[in-house]
């Protein structure tokens, strides 16, 4: 390239240098986690998700087995175990409460924000770097799954910040700058995702920079991104636990790799089947009012702005279209799936508010600071309904088990496995759940029942104890403690036909009875 070419793209470009932590970042960045944190601990969990993801993480807490996750005591090999180790570890530091279940999403989220941010004001100037993340804080559905204990958070900021750094490397390697670091920590950051929710945490970055690359002509960049030491560094994180869970439990890679992806990528009978635009009106509606800014987005092909700016937003595109294409083939649509596209859709929505902001018609800077105030306000709101008005919570009858059952005395769940009871009564042993396990529909369904008895062959012998068939009766009442049932309201008479039944707590879905200790006969006892 001749001198005066090279000189007149640098030029054109914001300069790469480094850029000092001044106060004002260091406040506005603790605001950020404020306005993020505050309300984690406000709002019970949510089930099934919230009570299923944070269960396992007390199970491997209190039993010290980091290697499998369990989910009533059988192996839960749905998901790998990103999420419940840092959770674990956060209940072990802080607790077992709600605010220590979420908060391996909520910092997660803020890493990923931290990244982008830089990532952003490196190739596009600071403004709208600044704006992006406002924007994304602010966003309902962002701020929402910020505090959500579940995985989706954490494979969406894995993902994040391996499309931005290795898209950082790779404009890094076109100008001849450093840029071997941060394809290491793109990696890197590509092994957790395959932590937080397998193969997705590959894939999908590896997508959108392909087809970015291409985009711009740079195919000869893809072979430099696949570096041998990143690759190396992928596999020492990412590799260890299949491989050691494989020894274990044979079968494990089948059930987890073809089973749980592809099946359940290509297959019916998953949650939340939905038609093939369910997720741009989801995107849109939670993402209201920042949302109507997208009508005014800037085109990838905008000549006015910097190599750099067009390079950021064409990748910025494709991102959001990959996310979107990608999670609407299938016929389960789970909401949080689209979550990666957050933070693209944030910058393409920041972009036009930030110039409406900037520009001189008084209309568009009040539009701007009316889109704020009714996205913090949405976000309050939402926050005050989960806290007063959710009705499927156990804690009270969860903390009434806890303080009237004696160490030892036996708990069973009939006809539904409450998520969120053995963490908030603390229980240290597995409840056997009595249902009809025998029923011919009971893999057609993804629900609680599914995953207990897609466990069974792992554990048979276990499963044999927890997964006690509704024609075996209770069981359990046999000996010399009391029995403490969980039910569903809609299958009390089950509980209450039985004699010496009390009943001790209710909520809105489910009671705690105590059964009298019953002097069962040998052949009751081995039914």
């Amino acid at each position: 390239m001749r001198a005066e070419e090279t000189h007149r793209l640098s030029a054109a470009r914001p300069s790469p240098r480094r850029f000092p932590l001044e106060r004002t970042h260091l406040l506005a960045a603790l605001a950020f986690v404020a306005w993020l944190a505050f309300a984690i601990g406000l709002h019970p969990l949510t089930l099934p998700d919230e009570g299923r993801y944070a269960g396992v993480a007390w199970e491997m807490m209190r039993s010290g087995d980091w290697l499998v996750p369990m989910q009533n005591g059988l192996p839960f090999f749905h998901k790998p175990p990103l999420f419940y180790w840092l959770t674990a570890l956060s209940m072990g530091v802080f607790g077992v409460n709600v605010a220590a279940a979420r908060l391996a999403p909520l910092l997660l989220a803020i890493l990923a924000m931290l990244g982008f941010w830089a990532t952003t004001r490196r190739r596009c100037g600071a403004a709208i770097a600044n704006a992006t993340v406002l924007v994304l804080a602010t966003m309902p559905f962002f701020f929402v799954a910020a505090h959500f204990a579940n995985l989706d958070m954490p494979v969406a900021a894995c993902i994040t910040l391996t499309i931005v750094f290795a898209a950082d490397a790779a404009l890094a390697l076109r100008d001849g700058a450093p840029w071997r670091r941060t394809l290491v920590l793109a990696w890197a950051c590509a092994a957790l995702g395959v932590l937080a929710k397998g193969l997705i945490g590959i894939v999908l970055p590896g997508l959108v920079l392909v087809l970015w690359l291409l985009a711009r002509g740079q195919a000869r960049t893809i072979l430099r991104l696949v570096s041998p030491l990143g690759v190396a560094v992928f596999f020492v994180i990412a590799a260890p636990w299949f491989v050691l869970v494989q020894e274990r439990y044979p079968g494990f890679l089948h059930f987890f790799f073809v089973y749980q992806h592809f099946e359940r990528f290509t297959a019916g009978g998953f949650n939340n089947p939905q038609p093939w635009w369910f997720y741009p009106v989801v995107l849109f509606g939670l993402g209201l009012p920042w949302s109507l800014w997208l009508l005014r987005a800037r085109l990838p092909a905008r000549t006015t702005d910097s190599i750099d700016g067009r390079a950021w937003r064409t990748l910025m595109w494709i991102w959001l279209a990959v996310v979107v294409g990608f999670f609407s083939l299938p016929q389960s649509k789970p909401v949080g799936y689209v979550m990666p596209a957050l933070f693209p859709l944030a910058f393409l929505i920041a972009e036009p508010a930030l110039a409406a902001w900037r520009g001189q018609r008084t209309a568009m800077r009040r539009a701007v600071a009316a889109s704020l105030g009714v996205a913090v306000a949405i976000c309050l709101v939402g926050l005050g309904v989960a806290a007063t008005r959710y009705d499927r919570d156990h804690t009270a009858l969860a903390h009434a088990l806890r303080d009237a059952r004696a160490p030892g005395d036996p708990v069973v769940f009939v006809q539904e496995y409450f998520f969120d009871v053995p963490l908030h009564a603390q229980l240290r042993d597995p409840v056997p759940v009595i249902a009809d396990w025998h029923a011919p529909d009971i893999f057609k369904r993804d629900n609680w029942r599914r995953e207990l008895a897609e466990a069974a062959p792992f554990a048979p012998e276990r499963a044999a104890v927890l997964l006690v068939d509704a024609r075996q009766g209770f069981r359990l009442r046999c000996g010399k403690a009391p029995l403490w049932a969980v039910v569903k309201s809609s299958d009390v008479p089950i509980v209450a036909a039985l004699p010496d039944a009390l009943r001790v707590a209710a909520t809105h879905h489910a009671e705690l009875w105590r059964i009298a200790p019953h002097a069962c006969t040998s052949a009751e006892s081995a039914r």
